[in-house]
């Protein structure tokens, strides 16, 4: 399989990660929840990535497949007023992933990320890889690190 971005940031910043592929149904009602299912792992463990949209500018929301994101946790933690979330063509433009694929890690722009905090209860997380059809799974600290992220309850 041909890297991508994410695999290229992650290997480069010699953080161990396992790629795991998936057939990806483009008819799945949830992206997340079918990555979950298809890989044979608790929902709560597999996140997806959202991006809001700030006065500060755009920030990386990611949260538990099972849950949504709460704008205005999000807001708080980055220490805006009000979030709403991002315009899928302007997400696909700054991070250089498709909807439905966008990982945190490798992003086009440096985006301040916050990653919710249920992260911590597992060893590993799995997120989107950068492309439909593929997660990466790796430490919740190793992804804070790559994505010199925060964590804060962000997850509704």
């Amino acid at each position: 399989m041909a890297g991508t971005p994410a695999t290229v940031a992650l290997t480069a910043a010699g953080i161990p990660f396992t790629v795991h592929a998936y057939d990806h149904d483009p008819a799945a009602a949830s992206y997340g929840l079918e990555a979950a299912e298809a890989l044979g792992v608790e929902p709560d463990r597999v996140f997806k990535t959202l991006l809001a949209d700030t006065e500060l500018g755009l920030v990386v929301g990611i949260v538990p497949v099972t849950g949504m994101l709460d704008l205005k946790a999000l807001a708080a933690a980055v220490g805006a007023k009000r979030a709403t979330m991002a315009d899928p063509a302007v997400a696909e433009r700054k991070t250089g992933y498709v909807v439905g694929g966008i990982s945190p890690i490798g992003q086009k722009t440096r985006l301040r990320t916050v990653l919710d905090e249920t992260a911590q209860l597992w060893d590993t997380v799995f997120v989107s890889g950068g492309k439909r059809g593929m997660d990466v799974e790796l430490s919740p600290t190793d992804l804070l690190a790559v994505t010199a992220g925060d964590v804060a309850a962000i997850a509704a």
